[in-house]
């Protein structure tokens, strides 16, 4: 995953998913204009592992990560985009400096699926757990990007065993995904959610918050104790977070059939 070699960044000339438009309006009498990307919406899910009491997340590099940190660490490293042709960096980090720590997401992107279903076709491809929209609780619909997309996103919830884990996960290979699928100990999820040397989406930091204030009070004797996760190791890879069984494998579909639904 973090093996990253021959990084040349360009101009997109077109994409099937994000648009650059401008938009020109009066605001209050006076004349003004703002750039902005259309983008698809998304969701995204929240797993927690009922048998590993574990709380289940996602590692994958990501290139716009990637390519911000060598311009914020190199200023003028973007320089030569505007050329015809790709450019090669000059400055290379290692894949490292890209990879980030995310909650099960995706695009909504394929017509006549809803939310729900996306959510759970996400589950199956990304960290191979069986859901049915039944097990999924809606947490909180919300923009994301405002500056830029404007796109909302809506986070579910949803409680998982290790039963139901049919397949390695890892995401589409036709989709050049490889994707990680890690768990966090319950008892070291404040900690990571509030260490900054450990590179992760708003959504976990948002989504660990919500846990421990909507659900970890009604899990009695098995709520967790003091954080065991020590901020500040200068380490991204956590103390007891491991990889699931598969990990960094890349699934397909899942099997025909109803999906389990165990949990929820």
């Amino acid at each position: 995953m973090e093996r990253i070699e021959g990084a040349a960044v360009g101009r997109c000339a077109a994409s099937p998913y994000l648009r650059p438009l401008t938009l020109h309006y009066r605001q209050n009498g006076a004349q003004k204009s703002w750039d902005f990307m259309k983008t698809h919406d998304s969701v995204a899910i929240l797993m927690f592992n009922s048998s590993q009491q574990s709380l289940v997340l996602v590692k994958q590099f990501r290139p716009a990560v990637y390519v911000g940190e060598v311009e914020r660490r190199f200023p003028g490293s973007l320089a030569a985009v505007d050329q015809d042709r790709p450019q090669e960096l000059q400055v290379a980090l290692p894949g490292s400096a890209g990879v980030t720590y995310e909650l099960c997401a995706g695009l909504v992107d394929q017509p006549g699926l809803s939310l729900e279903e996306v959510a759970c076709s996400e589950a199956w491809e990304e960290c191979g757990y069986r859901l049915a929209p039944s097990d999924l609780r809606r947490v909180a619909t919300y923009k994301s990007g405002v500056g830029l997309t404007g796109s909302s996103q809506t986070m579910f919830y949803a409680e998982v065993t290790d039963g139901q884990r049919g397949g390695p996960g890892g995401g589409l290979a036709e989709e050049g995904e490889l994707i990680e699928v890690v768990h966090l100990p319950l008892d070291g999820a404040r900690a990571f959610a509030d260490d900054p040397d450990v590179p992760k989406t708003l959504g976990v930091i948002f989504g660990i918050s919500w846990f421990f204030s909507c659900v970890a009070p009604g899990l009695g004797p098995r709520a967790p104790s003091p954080s065991s996760w020590r901020p500040g190791t200068g380490t991204t890879t956590p103390p007891q977070m491991v990889s699931l069984p598969g990990a960094g494998r890349r699934g397909g579909r899942p099997p025909a059939g109803p999906p389990r639904t165990q949990g929820g």
